[in-house]
């Protein structure tokens, strides 16, 4: 156990018995445990296999290469249509993770397997991304902010793009627009 991590186990009150459960099950695996992203890590060699994290209506394993795992039993979950590599295991009472236990502790095995393995998630490049129109617009009729969008990493780049392309009104994207460009004209992340 990372002294680190502690105060995450005390601060989820609605959580404290699923995610202490969940704990012990990444500790048993052999993972190293790590804080990152201000969630529980858990690491092998210094690669990360899972976190856990807790949501308002659920607590959850986060694997980081879920996509690659096997999934025998099901239980693995896409967020969002939008997210490549991760998959979810999500829990709402603690009796279904120690129900769960010798399931979870296989999935986990498998994560370390796919890591010690090098497989890595084939991942949608950004150029595969639709630009909206109402973006490709402004992109060419200023051509410092295409040069800025360009320069900056391809995960900024998809996540500017995934949030001009969500809105169904063609309105409401060209503001969104027009909101992040002084951002991208700062070389700024959508989140930065």
């Amino acid at each position: 156990m990372n002294p680190k991590v502690d105060f995450y186990f005390s601060k989820a009150k609605n959580w404290q018995e699923q995610i202490k459960q969940m704990r012990m099950i990444t500790l048993d695996c052999g993972l190293t445990e790590e804080l990152k992203w201000g969630c529980p890590c858990y690491t092998f060699q210094k690669t990360n296999i899972v976190l856990i994290h807790v949501f308002k209506e659920y607590c959850a394993f986060l694997f980081f290469k879920g996509a690659l795992l096997q999934d025998a039993k099901k239980i693995l979950i896409q967020q969002t249509e939008n997210v490549q590599a991760a998959r979810q295991i999500r829990f709402t009472n603690e009796k279904e993770i120690v129900k769960k236990a010798a399931v979870l502790k296989a999935y986990i095995y498998e994560a370390i397997e796919v890591e010690k393995a090098g497989l890595k998630v084939a991942l949608k490049k950004t150029k595969e991304y639709p630009v909206p129109e109402e973006f490709q617009k402004v992109l060419d009729k200023n051509p410092a902010l295409k040069k800025a969008f360009l320069a900056l990493t391809p995960g900024r780049q998809r996540a500017y793009l995934l949030h001009f392309s969500a809105p169904k009104q063609s309105k409401t994207r060209e503001s969104r627009v027009e909101k992040c460009k002084p951002q991208i004209l700062k070389g700024l992340g959508l989140n930065d």
